[in-house]
């Protein structure tokens, strides 16, 4: 036990660890959040497509040759989802069926630029940390940690001011634009905080899997409440504590960050499923 305290006192002597901590939690607060949103108004798979557009977007930044991709990846990510938001609402188009065309098409066309156009010798090994997030938690800086809290404030400020608007536009939009207000506007809010997200997500767990960060604390928290506060404080609290124990888990056994947290989170839905049916059967 001991020797266990003194490895983990080592750990977190080191400045990195306390960066992929402090990035990790304020991901998994901010995911959560909109989560339960895009999940009732069936757009969970937005995380999906934003991703993707976000990783051709990184292939286009290599091949220009700019040392800071985020220059290029977030306008992009932000235009395509208004893009989606748009498109979705086409009677011709229908939104899941705009996330698959904008999501395929933009995967398709950065792995096709990263191969014609290498920035490096090792093509697969840029791929693979870019679709399922960084390897090691060597790779965060004291700058991502920055850019990464500035971002988080700016998510977390927007939701808690448009909070109400949020909740009328999630359950009833239909009787939003008949008392005259802008709905357009905040689904636009939605979808722009929601590019916000994925671009702070990909450096930690990489584009394939952002949307897990995003649907699998809300279906959690559905499993247990119905009101959408309760839902959403519960799937706040759910992803901060799946990001902190996949990170502890990841350091002390040399896994994946991105993909050690996800496979937490996938636990703690069973759990939340078990106890659901449980809950059922003690009513019943």
């Amino acid at each position: 036990m001991n020797e266990f305290a003194e490895k983990l006192q080592l750990y977190f002597s080191y400045p990195f660890v306390w960066y992929a901590l402090i990035v990790g939690l304020l991901i998994a607060l901010c995911s959560s959040l909109l989560g339960v949103t895009l999940v009732l108004k069936r757009f969970s798979y937005i995380g999906d497509g934003l991703s993707h557009v976000a990783f051709g977007a990184m292939a286009v930044a290599g091949l220009v040759g700019l040392t800071n991709d985020m220059y290029i990846v977030l306008p992009i990510t932000v235009l395509s989802a208004v893009l989606l938001l748009r498109t979705g609402q086409n009677a011709k188009i229908n939104g899941d069926a705009a996330i698959a065309m904008i999501s395929v098409g933009a995967l398709a066309v950065g792995y096709m630029l990263m191969n014609v156009f290498p920035s490096s010798a090792n093509i697969t090994g840029d791929v693979c940390t870019t679709l399922f997030g960084s390897t090691s938690i060597l790779t965060l800086k004291e700058t991502d940690v920055i850019v990464c809290i500035i971002m988080s404030i700016v998510v977390i400020a927007a939701f808690l001011l448009f909070y109400h608007k949020i909740f009328a536009v999630t359950f009833d939009e239909n009787f939003m634009k008949a008392a005259g207000v802008k709905a357009g506007v905040y689904n636009l809010i939605i979808a722009i905080i929601t590019a916000l997200i994925i671009v702070l997500a990909m450096n930690l767990v990489g584009s394939l899997l952002i949307s897990a960060l995003i649907i699998f604390p809300a279906l959690s928290a559905m499993r247990l409440f119905r009101s959408f506060r309760s839902v959403v404080i519960c799937s706040a609290c759910v992803s901060v504590f799946c990001a902190g124990t996949g990170i502890f888990t990841s350091i002390m056994a040399g896994t994946p960050v991105g993909s050690t947290i996800v496979v937490t989170d996938i636990a703690v839905f069973f759990i939340f499923c078990l106890l659901s049916l449980f809950g059922r059967r003690k009513a019943g």
